[in-house]
């Protein structure tokens, strides 16, 4: 009948509309960050650590996005995974939009001295809380407020979202991307140390030459997400040492619950000297050579701050008063931080 609807079965959708429906519009950040990782990683696998999500939970988000986009992003085989022409075309936009959502949060946040500062401190009793001690003697109008992430990989992702402003840590053991946005100061060359079960052979020693270790199983964060610039860390030092990387053991929180589980494992751990004590265990400086763990002040680029100001000064002022960044002549580091470390790179 005229005016009459056809069936619903009997309708037709241009070919060109369903292939491509109209994006939503509210399209979640979260899908254009799992974009960008695989996009700039190509490799779900290492994608997925870069975020800290499981793959499982990235390959969902891609694939949401692709169906709000109406376009397919991404080639994937078992080799390999390419970006579409779709996926070139996005890249762009996709960056662009995730700088302008951090200069926002940037922005909203403030960046005067009544705006407290974060700052990641790693552990309780760490050198970089000295650090953050002297900053805030330096600036006392600020409000410099401490953190413990526990890794720089963890705090770097904090950062870069704007939940955190300021950690230590060895700035050549996160990804180039991450290190893209992020600005650092080196601070010191920490030299590292073992913690002991009390009755472990070694613990007689003054020091551990690392020789010594051939044959243990050291644990050195291992299966920690936030922790994977320390874990990369000692694998350099325990190539072609016989040294072995302890498998991962569970996430520990607080002080009491790392003690409880290294107590259980009883594996050496790798440490640095101003590591805390620990019950029913002895810290061995490391000798022969004397590895160093590398130290950086990193903040966010762009980030403007009389606290950041305040922690890059007392920084210098350690490094000259302690000679926080002479090496050692016997003093060890991976080839991939000297460069940074010296300012050339």
């Amino acid at each position: 009948m005229p005016g009459q609807r056809p069936p619903a079965a009997s309708r037709t959708v241009p070919p060109a509309r369903r292939r491509h429906p109209r994006p939503t519009a509210r399209l979640d950040p979260r899908l254009l960050r799992a974009f960008l990782a695989v996009a700039e990683e190509l490799h779900f696998t290492r994608a997925a650590a870069r975020l800290y999500v499981a793959q499982q939970a990235l390959s969902r988000d891609v694939r949401r996005l692709e169906r709000e986009l109406g376009a397919e992003l991404f080639v994937r085989t078992t080799r390999q995974v390419t970006l579409t022409a779709d996926g070139e075309r996005l890249l762009p936009h996709a960056r662009r939009v995730l700088e302008a959502n951090e200069a926002l949060l940037s922005a909203f946040a403030g960046n005067g001295p009544d705006r407290p500062l974060l700052v990641d401190v790693n552990s309780p009793g760490l050198a970089c809380g000295r650090v953050l001690d002297r900053a805030r003697a330096l600036a006392p109008d600020c409000e410099l407020l401490a953190r413990f992430e526990s890794g720089l990989t963890g705090a770097a992702e904090e950062i870069l979202a704007g939940r955190l402003d300021a950690s230590f840590g060895r700035f050549a053991g996160l990804a180039p991307a991450v290190r893209a946005g992020l600005a650092q100061q080196p601070v010191r060359y920490e030299p590292m140390a073992v913690v002991l079960p009390e009755d472990h052979p070694l613990a007689a020693l003054d020091a551990v030459p690392l020789d010594a270790l051939a044959g243990e199983t050291v644990y050195a964060g291992a299966g920690n997400p936030r922790t994977l610039e320390w874990t990369d860390l000692a694998r350099h030092l325990f190539e072609g040492r016989g040294i072995v990387l302890a498998p991962p053991a569970p996430v520990a929180l607080g002080v009491e619950e790392f003690q409880r589980i290294m107590a259980k494992k009883r594996n050496p751990v790798l440490a640095v000297v101003d590591f805390p004590t620990m019950s029913e265990t002895v810290r061995r400086p490391l000798i022969d050579p004397v590895p160093l763990s590398p130290v950086s002040l990193v903040w966010r680029k762009g980030l403007e701050h009389p606290g950041i100001d305040a922690l890059r000064r007392a920084a210098v002022e350690f490094a000259a008063e302690e000679g926080w960044l002479r090496r050692p002549v016997d003093g060890w580091i991976p080839a991939s931080d000297a460069g940074i470390m010296t300012g050339q790179d």
